[in-house]
């Protein structure tokens, strides 16, 4: 029973259950002080005691022990800058190079393992980066685009538009999520319960750009996979400030229900929105047409989308938090 109850209960639940049995037992002292009444409320108060002790061990709430809310939001902080600093990350610039050996670089260094998938498109090449943790039974695959585009085309000022975006929000903020989760799933997640695989895909954000189309990274990569995942996940501009996520038309409805489920249990209704809204053309539509369960995560509410103003202080920091929080927190009940 006491294992179960360890198993089964978070830290804070735990202090709560022991110390209303501790008050529980303080009664029955009173009530009947024989020996063994006692010697009973002795053994229950040692048990609890190791159950406090635990429960301290593991800190209260999703969020582990040891690592602050603030340090988590100064690490996005600096993923996002890095990012943002170096300059648009058009394919074939000279960020987009840096940016790559950067991601692959902060892998390395969270120990995953670490392939790219070149692939080429007409003239266009690209290079898909790939962080692999863990061996376990389930495959799961979590995807963001790290390319930003060419052109400004949804400015409404005609002489911005042959600008590149910056993309603080489309781009580089999936960036920062999925290297907090390869800082954060190696201490979380046990690698003999799931196999992780962090995507960062190349050549998303172009289409209708001549000689380009959308997505083709992921359709690159999707097209080359053996394996068979569980569930994909692919996020895209989760860092709005004003953060809200509807579920996409042609997600997964079973996969879109466990995640809202999740983020209902810890609390981010207002950011997670039960309701269908929009239909996508994202990375994760090469894995739906093969008929992988997939859910796109995306607030395409957010009006700086392809324009010199996607920046760096349209983002927010705890915004993506939510959704790593979501994330790692789903993971972890599949």
């Amino acid at each position: 029973m006491v294992y179960s109850l360890i198993r089964k209960t978070s830290g804070c639940a735990i202090n709560e259950i022991a110390i209303s049995i501790l008050l529980n037992a303080q009664k029955q002292f009173w009530k009947n002080g024989s020996k063994k009444t006692v010697y009973w409320i002795k053994l229950r108060i040692g048990i609890l005691i190791g159950l406090i002790v635990l429960a301290f061990a593991q800190g209260c709430g999703n969020v582990q022990k040891g690592v602050s809310e603030e340090e988590r939001f100064a690490l996005i902080n600096q993923d996002l800058s890095f990012q943002v600093h170096c300059g648009p990350r058009t394919p074939g610039s000279e960020c987009h190079q840096k940016v790559q050996k950067w991601i692959i670089s902060t892998l390395q260094e969270q120990k995953w393992q670490v392939e790219t998938h070149s692939f080429v498109y007409g003239e266009q090449q690209g290079v898909n980066i790939i962080g692999k943790y863990g061996n376990g039974g389930q495959l799961i695959l979590i995807g963001a685009h790290y390319d930003s585009r060419f052109t400004s085309d949804q400015e409404s000022q005609p002489d911005l538009r042959s600008q590149p975006v910056l993309g603080a929000n489309d781009g580089a903020s999936g960036v920062a999520l999925l290297l907090m989760l390869a800082r954060e799933i190696p201490q979380q997640l046990p690698p003999t319960e799931k196999t992780i695989w962090l995507v960062f895909f190349d050549l998303e954000d172009n289409g209708n750009y001549p000689g380009w189309d959308w997505i083709l990274g992921s359709t690159a990569f999707a097209n080359s996979m053996l394996e068979t995942p569980s569930a994909v996940v692919v996020v895209d501009m989760i860092g709005d400030r004003d953060l809200n996520i509807f579920m996409e038309h042609n997600s997964n409805v079973e996969l879109n229900q466990q995640i809202w489920q999740t983020a209902h249990q810890l609390g981010y209704d207002k950011n997670f929105i039960p309701q269908y809204k929009y239909r996508m053309i994202d990375d994760h539509l090469p894995f739906v047409q093969r008929g992988y369960p997939t859910s796109l995560l995306i607030d395409f509410d957010y009006p700086y989308w392809h324009t010199t103003q996607d920046t760096l202080d349209k983002v927010s920091p705890h915004s993506i938090f939510v959704v790593y929080d979501t994330l790692i927190n789903w993971m972890r009940q599949r």
